[in-house]
């Protein structure tokens, strides 16, 4: 009954984020220099051509008007079509998005196989030169380009070793191992700034938690480290975890950007780059729209989680 309220109020909470953000980026894109008009009726055009073209796709209607129209369509699950290819945007989204999130899981799954222990190791062994190493290992990943790591990853394992292949994607209903290999390095590339970052916040929870009064109490009654990492103190900072992996979904998706330039990977961050280049709007607010929904889900699923290890975060 709990997670039902609670599920209710944050869908009821997201709706106004989902409209401002998508009104913001539908205004931004009204600044973007240049015509779509223009661009779709090609060189040498007259000015009548130009403003049929216009005309046939609505630019010409008021600026609030073509947004609740897009609303409105888009509350039917019609975000249009694109205006260079004129195919349905959502089918170019549904076409593209299996790419950008196997790789995003694999991204996350490798963030957690490494932050989480370097968090444990690190908090276990604070003030000590271990910690030293893996305080500065982590600022580093933290700091560290996405796509120059990205271009190291193409030239040496895959132009140079030839290990892993450079460009491209495969579904993973076609080929599981292929998908895989190709979304290993691009994922890697994603996950080195999320495992930093993971690695940074878990370390800072846990001595903060291994250094509480009731810590101190169970090891008085003679409970050992490991009874009180694994039964304790990883407990009490699930919470944090779960918090940080959700702000990790956001980086996640805005690196996909660039990592699928780099590999050349027909996803849904290639698709909203070449889209905005040339102008094509209808793609490009369809994107935003399914990358806000989708961090709406995440945010959502983390809250149900957080209320369900600690009933103490369904009421902040």
């Amino acid at each position: 009954m709990r997670a039902g309220r609670l599920l209710l109020d944050r869908v009821w909470h997201t709706l106004p984020v989902v409209i401002l953000a998508t009104f913001i980026v539908f205004a931004l894109l009204q600044l973007v220099p240049g015509d779509p008009a223009v661009t779709l009726a090609g060189d040498y055009a007259t000015p009548q051509r130009i403003a049929e073209i216009r005309h046939l796709y609505g630019l010409d209607l008021p600026f609030l008007e073509q947004y609740g129209l897009w609303l409105l369509h888009a509350a039917g699950g019609d975000l249009g079509r694109s205006l260079l290819t004129h195919e349905s945007v959502l089918t170019l989204i549904l076409h593209r998005l299996p790419n950008s999130l196997l790789i995003g899981g694999c991204a996350m799954v490798l963030a957690l196989a490494i932050g989480v222990p370097l968090a444990i190791l690190s908090a276990t062994r604070a003030g000590t030169r271990l910690d030293a190493a893996i305080t500065g290992l982590v600022s580093l990943g933290v700091a560290l380009p996405g796509f120059w790591l990205a271009m190291i990853l193409v030239t040496n394992f895959s132009l140079g070793l030839n290990w892993f292949p450079a460009t491209g994607a495969v579904p993973l209903a076609d080929d599981p191992l292929q998908a895989l290999r190709h979304a290993a390095l691009p994922a890697v590339a994603l996950a080195t700034a999320a495992a930093a970052e993971i690695a940074r916040q878990l370390r800072s929870s846990l001595i903060e938690v291994l250094g509480a009064q009731f810590v101190r109490t169970l090891r008085a009654k003679g409970l050992g480290p490991g009874a009180i990492l694994w039964r304790h103190a990883l407990r009490n900072v699930a919470v944090t975890l779960l918090t940080v992996m959700g702000l990790q979904v956001n980086r996640l998706l805005a690196g996909a950007v660039v990592i699928e330039a780099v590999f050349a990977i027909p996803g849904i961050g290639s698709l909203v780059s070449y889209s905005a280049v040339n102008k094509d709007f209808p793609v490009v607010q369809g994107v935003v729209l399914v990358l806000v929904l989708i961090v709406i889900l995440v945010n959502l699923l983390v809250d149900i989680a957080s209320a369900a290890i600690d009933p103490r975060a369904a009421s902040r």
